[in-house]
């Protein structure tokens, strides 16, 4: 039987997911940023959030595809690194201290980053060659992360592509969702290889989450989320973040 905190984070699901896949990401942010909020054991939230993860970086993967967004030469430099590191993270049990803290950093990160995209947007996007070697480093690195917070690591992927002026604002949005997709997997790989159970409530948080899933990625696929929603959902993540670390 569904409670009442399990109908309110679906509907916070829901909202993350339309907010995130608008600009090629899962949300998974903000489902720790929600599930921290409500109380739920920290050895539920990263399996959560990567499975959540998994349905809508799919979705928007799908959608970012066939919008033309996904550039392959881009991606798999960053993929052929960070998917077998993101398993290794996933198969990795912190301590509650340090995992809480370490979601904490990840979370305002998140933040950091929705604050910087509206300013990116109205910058004049320069592209320069991809550095092969830093794109391999680069792709370990947010791969562990990833698995070991129960994040996609596209929330890493687009600012570092726009920082570097390796893509646009479009082409960026498109490898997160695609590198979201594959690292969640991994990652939830690692989760399972060490037997973590799923909330009973996931069916249905899934189906909330991967209708918001689909409706922003059908709107970001073809125009970028607004910079307004973005900010708005950057506040929460701050207040989440904080919350978690001194939890």
């Amino acid at each position: 039987m569904l409670t009442g905190v399990s109908l309110i984070l679906a509907v916070f699901f829901f909202a993350a997911a339309l907010l995130y896949a608008s600009v090629g990401n899962a949300g998974a942010s903000s489902y720790l940023a929600v599930m921290a909020f409500f109380g739920l054991p920290y050895e539920e939230m990263r399996a959560t959030a990567l499975s959540l993860n998994v349905l809508v970086a799919a979705i928007a993967a799908y959608k970012f595809y066939r919008a033309g967004c996904f550039d392959g030469r881009l991606f798999w430099p960053f993929a052929l690194t960070s998917i077998p590191f993101s398993f290794l993270g996933g198969s990795i049990i912190l301590p509650g201290a340090i995992y809480r803290a370490v979601v904490g950093l990840v979370l305002l990160y998140a933040a950091y980053r929705l604050f910087r995209r509206a300013a990116i947007d109205e910058l004049e996007e320069t592209q320069t060659p991809v550095s092969r070697g830093q794109s391999l480093v680069a792709g370990a690195a947010m791969g562990l992360i990833a698995g070991l917070t129960g994040v996609g690591g596209g929330i890493f992927l687009g600012p570092l592509l726009l920082f570097s002026g390796w893509a646009d604002a479009r082409r960026a949005a498109g490898a997160a969702a695609v590198f979201n997709l594959v690292n969640s997997l991994a990652g939830l790989a690692g989760q399972f290889s060490i037997m973590v159970s799923l909330p009973a409530s996931i069916p249905f948080w899934g189906l909330a989450a991967g209708i918001g899933g689909w409706i922003g990625a059908e709107y970001g696929s073809r125009r970028l989320g607004s910079r307004r929603l973005q900010q708005i959902l950057a506040v929460i993540l701050v207040i989440a973040g904080l919350r978690i670390m001194v939890a």
